[in-house]
């Protein structure tokens, strides 16, 4: 069985340069995962903005059993370096309307999971339809252990940002096309 280090993401994605790249030092897989989402920019930009506010994931496992919310939250589009995203992750770079990026940072989850650092990007590709696109830098693990988790985070990970981004897309594209602020 193949592993999952891609799902959704077009050859020319995959071949292009993210903020992401260079981020972690040693050995490293990428991982990509993307969805085309009939919304603006804008629109997918503000709702990605809101991984300040929850996952959009499987919200009993990732967000305490909280909902994340399905309205915009007032101010989580207000970003600084440094910030917190989904609880584990430390906003590292930015773009409005272009990406967010970030690297796993908390110590608990970092050994539980290992080392990631991701860029999200949206792109437009026609009027009123973009494209959400995740590349994920992973650290690996030494020997045949850290091979095995590497293979099951990667089937974990298809999992779980495969909720998070068809939930996005389907809050964005309710949303009209209009980027609430």
């Amino acid at each position: 069985m193949t592993v999952p280090t891609i799902w959704g993401a077009l050859p020319e994605e995959q071949a292009a340069a993210y903020p992401c790249d260079d981020l972690l030092p040693g050995r490293t897989e990428q991982w990509f995962r993307a969805v085309t989402v009939r919304a603006d920019r804008g629109t997918v930009f503000r709702w990605l903005c809101q991984l300040k506010v929850a996952p959009y994931s499987y919200d009993y496992l990732d967000n305490f059993g909280r909902r994340s919310p399905r309205t915009l939250t007032e101010g989580a589009d207000r970003l600084d370096v440094g910030q917190r995203v989904m609880t584990i992750f430390k906003l590292v770079d930015y773009e409005p309307d272009g990406h967010l990026t970030m690297i796993l940072d908390v110590p608990w989850a970092r050994r539980a999971f290992g080392d990631f650092a991701l860029s999200y990007r949206v792109l437009e590709v026609a009027p009123g339809t973009t494209r959400l696109v995740v590349k994920m830098v992973v650290g690996r693990r030494p020997g045949a252990f850290g091979t095995l988790h590497i293979r099951s985070m990667a089937w974990g990970d298809l999992l779980m940002m495969r909720r998070q981004l068809t939930t996005l897309r389907c809050l964005a594209e309710r949303n009209g096309g209009g980027a609430a602020g």
